[in-house]
């Protein structure tokens, strides 16, 4: 609908092109939004079909539970402060909110003020509103991009042809995942570190089976290693064990409580880097048993605190 409702028009073989199917499936698909009421304009002469810039979805009966729902949501997440890029969320909110009833409305306001979600801090990505968009298009259209990055990795900006299969937010930012000329194979690059962004004419097709799962398999968040798998085991005391526990870190963790009320967190990670970080997160109330690298890594890092605030005191 994005792509008929945009411009001047597309023809049949167009369509196809852009959405990577077979002309038989938009056909196909033509037919269920026409049989759906979506007003459908052909023009003979160029042979082009479009949906009128005007058309709006049809409203939906929503039960007060679901309206209350989507009002919480939309509130919390469309706000400039939270979730980056839901801005519209927040204004369907009030579109939705104006349509109701006025005992109704007054109802759920009172109830959509008595909830709140609290998300952990995030790049705001404030200019990267386009590059976003652009990448989203670009996913539905299967076209390759030229990205220029500023990589952390690598201390410089780099330049790149990626095929942008997926876009993922994750705990703090938005991640574009796809395969990178420069690295050939599957990288994560961080929209807001997206320097300039231009379209090729090159167009791509996502790996059969290709899922975010797969790809990061066992990493502890977003960057999966080379090699086995790595079996994690590390001791909380009892001061934090609880506050360890009541989480789902990973979905391959498994909980040991120790009569001491301390707990031993067994956990197999693809690559053991980035769950030093939050391992070191817990100070001295968390100790390494196993691996030993992981052991070292942390070991390293606490030295190297310690250097450093005994070099200020």
């Amino acid at each position: 609908m994005g792509l008929l409702q945009a411009g001047k028009g597309h023809n049949v073989s167009g369509l196809a092109k852009a959405c990577d199917v077979s002309r038989r499936t938009i056909f196909r698909d033509l037919d269920v939004l026409r049989q759906a009421g979506v007003p459908l304009l052909f023009d003979d002469d160029q042979g082009i079909y479009r949906i009128p810039g005007t058309y709006f979805l049809p409203p939906t009966n929503f039960t007060a539970e679901e309206a209350l729902a989507v009002m919480v949501l939309c509130y919390e997440f469309g706000s400039d402060q939270r979730l980056p890029f839901y801005e519209a969320a927040h204004s369907a909110a009030l579109k939705l909110e104006s349509s109701l009833p006025g005992r109704v409305r007054e109802h759920l306001r009172e109830a959509t003020a008595a909830v709140q979600i609290k998300l952990q801090p995030g790049n705001r990505l404030e200019g990267q509103t386009p590059v976003y968009q652009r990448l989203l298009t670009c996913i539905a259209a299967r076209r390759a991009v030229r990205i220029a990055y500023e990589s952390f990795s690598d201390g410089k900006t780099i330049r790149l042809n990626l095929c942008p299969y997926r876009l993922l937010y994750s705990r703090h930012s938005w991640y574009v995942i796809g395969r990178s000329s420069l690295h050939r194979e599957v990288r994560t690059f961080n929209v807001g570190r997206i320097q300039s962004l231009t379209l090729l004419d090159e167009r791509f097709h996502v790996p059969r089976g290709f899922s975010i799962e797969r790809y990061l398999g066992n990493a502890w968040h977003l960057i999966p290693e080379a090699g086995p798998d790595a079996e994690v085991v590390v001791r909380f005391s009892p001061l934090v064990a609880r506050n360890v526990a009541e989480v789902v870190w990973h979905k391959t963790q498994r909980l040991v409580h120790r009569e001491d009320g301390s707990l031993d967190f067994h956990v197999r990670v693809s690559g053991v880097r980035e769950i030093s970080w939050w391992i070191l997160g817990y100070g001295d109330q968390a100790e390494v048993l196993k691996p030993a690298r992981l052991r070292q890594i942390v070991a390293e890092r606490a030295g190297r605190l310690t250097e450093l605030y005994n070099g200020q005191a």
